[in-house]
């Protein structure tokens, strides 16, 4: 098995270490190098080559906004996971536009932690749940207040169903039982979705509701 080559970026040493030995007892995972700054990560990022960085964003000297900002722009391909103590929006919003693919609160539990790594390696986003939820639900009430009326109109009824249960932060097997429809059918409809917004990805979905001012920053 070929193991996700990870570099972790931490000022705080006892948690770094941590986390080192955290990853490198999966199977799937190995830390390729560890740092307690911002400039140290951008440096060994260019260095080690790294497939995910997990970067903490208040750290000496460069933050870890900035050092994303710096590895996307000179190693895009390399994913970076913000890892942090704080559960504020603006934060999030300014790791996205940085180009992290990912952010999750160190108060997580571990199991989530590793999904979170697994999932930016394989080029999707993830966001806790209750920030995806935030996300959708905003951009389908300014739909139903007359935001984007001409996309929103595309959708079918039914889609428009199994948007608002998205929004509601349902999985695609409680949508599946609450509609009485197969879970590929709600996979399905899903697809249909993304494709009538000229979405392709839940990455995208993010980026575009921040490019059309459909979530901000301080809502």
């Amino acid at each position: 098995m070929q193991r996700i080559r990870i570099l972790v970026a931490d000022d705080h040493t006892l948690i770094r270490r941590g986390v080192v030995g955290l990853l490198n007892s999966q199977p799937d995972m190995e830390v390729v190098g560890d740092v307690g700054s911002g400039e140290e990560a951008f440096t060994k990022t260019a260095a080690a080559l790294p497939e995910v960085v997990l970067m903490d964003i208040g750290m000496p000297g460069m933050n870890g906004l900035d050092a994303c900002k710096a590895i996307k722009t000179q190693l895009p391909s390399v994913q970076v996971l913000i890892l942090t103590m704080h559960d504020r929006e603006d934060y999030l919003f300014q790791a996205l536009r940085a180009g992290a693919s990912g952010y999750i609160l160190k108060g997580a539990d571990v199991q989530d932690l590793l999904s979170a790594i697994r999932c930016v390696h394989d080029g999707e986003v993830y966001l806790y749940r209750t920030i995806t939820k935030k996300l959708l639900a905003d951009y389908v009430r300014r739909v139903e207040q007359g935001g984007e009326r001409g996309t929103y109109d595309g959708l079918t009824e039914r889609e428009r169903e199994v948007l608002r249960l998205i929004a509601q932060g349902k999985t695609t097997s409680e949508i599946a039982q609450l509609l009485y429809i197969s879970q590929h059918t709600v996979q399905t409809h899903r697809d249909h979705i993304m494709k009538k917004l000229d979405l392709h990805s839940k990455a995208a979905l993010i980026k575009y509701a921040i490019r059309k001012g459909l979530i901000s920053a301080d809502s």
